[in-house]
């Protein structure tokens, strides 16, 4: 495993890159080379891909979403506990820092999502963007296939939910502010801290929470439901802080709240718990004992139902601090609907299906 010195290169959420499960070779940095003054940290590669397919169905009863989108795969937020990590290594990449700096863009993600609503079979129901990926990262900026979707899912008058913890969304207020009027979308911010020190170190790309929530206010302005999630909750660090997040995401217009406890993966294990090593050496092992008590003894689970609540004493603190928040700050919560009907279906020749 190749461990990348720390004072190489900053904004990154881990410094190493765990070997690939499924390779029977691995690669790294030469040792004596990564340690001298002429190593040179390397910078963010993006990969143009082409796939088959675009819309993935979620058999999760745990997420809430029937179908998902991701128009890149690797972020270059650099979450150390991010789950997606560990998809990196199907594409020959590792969890580590791979999955921070080898980026893949669908291009062609726009035509691929035309095509799927054109199928006579597609049942129409809300597409997240962002299931595994964030679809609004830094070189979204750059792509824009975030918005080229918008634009599909705005023509076709199709439902969109989206997930971020950025605020490039703002880029696209015009597009969003039409779907808007339509009950057309509903949008997720994370906002996992409201100590700005330990996000720098947690998700050291993404937005600030203070820009975070004023853009839940600008997009309750624009009327878009918007639900805050303090996601992940990691006892010992951010666990203190449900409340404080409820509560200031009441204050900034948003229609709805949620939280789920951290649970760590393969080779996510080892990559956060170095990472704790690095960053707050003093109450790691409090950090992963409790995080094993919720998860049984173990740093996470696939049981669908535990594995984003966890069990045991922990878990039911965090639940009860969550339904506490949400009672006191959100009282008449719901989840927000969106309009399937207005679907228009394109035809083969590619103009709308006006009699659809």
């Amino acid at each position: 495993m190749s461990k990348i010195p720390k004072d190489a290169y900053t904004g990154r959420g881990t410094n190493e890159n765990p070997t690939n499960r499924f390779q029977q070779y691995s690669y790294g940095i030469d040792e004596e080379y990564l340690h001298s003054d002429d190593y040179v940290a390397p910078q963010t590669r993006f990969i143009d891909i082409h796939p088959k397919s675009i819309v993935n169905k979620v058999i999760s009863p745990d997420v809430g979403m029937d179908y998902s989108l991701n128009p890149y795969q690797g972020c270059e937020h650099g979450c150390t506990y991010c789950y997606a990590r560990l998809t990196h290594e199907y594409w020959g990449y590792s969890p580590g820092v791979d999955f921070e700096q080898i980026i893949m863009v669908k291009q062609n993600a726009a035509e691929l999502l035309k095509a799927t609503f054109q199928k006579k079979t597609w049942k129409v129901k809300p597409i997240v963007l962002s299931g595994n990926t964030d679809c609004y990262q830094p070189c979204e900026k750059k792509y824009g296939i975030t918005r080229a979707l918008l634009e599909v899912f705005l023509e076709h008058r199709h439902p969109v939910g989206i997930i971020t913890k950025n605020v490039l969304i703002k880029r696209d207020f015009d597009i969003v502010a039409e779907l808007a009027k339509q009950k057309l979308i509903t949008v997720y911010i994370s906002i996992t801290t409201l100590n700005e020190a330990l996000r720098r170190k947690l998700e050291p790309r993404t937005a600030t929470s203070k820009r975070k929530l004023e853009l839940v206010a600008q997009l309750t302005e624009l009327g878009v439901p918007v639900t805050v999630m303090a996601s992940p909750i990691i006892p010992a660090l951010n666990d203190h802080e449900i409340i404080g997040i409820a509560k200031a995401a009441a204050e900034h217009g948003a229609a709805n709240f949620h939280a789920h406890v951290v649970r760590l993966m393969g080779p996510n294990e080892t990559i956060f718990e170095n990472w704790l090593a690095d960053h707050f050496p003093d109450r790691k092992d409090k950090v992963m004992n409790q995080l094993k008590a919720m998860h049984g003894g173990k740093t996470g689970n696939s049981n669908f139902g535990d594995r984003m609540r966890g069990t045991g004493s922990f878990a039911n603190n965090i639940r009860q601090q969550r339904a506490l928040a949400k009672k006191k700050f959100f009282p008449n919560a719901q989840q927000h609907e969106l309009r399937c009907d207005l679907f228009r279906r394109p035809s083969v020749g590619g103009q709308l299906g006006l009699f659809d």
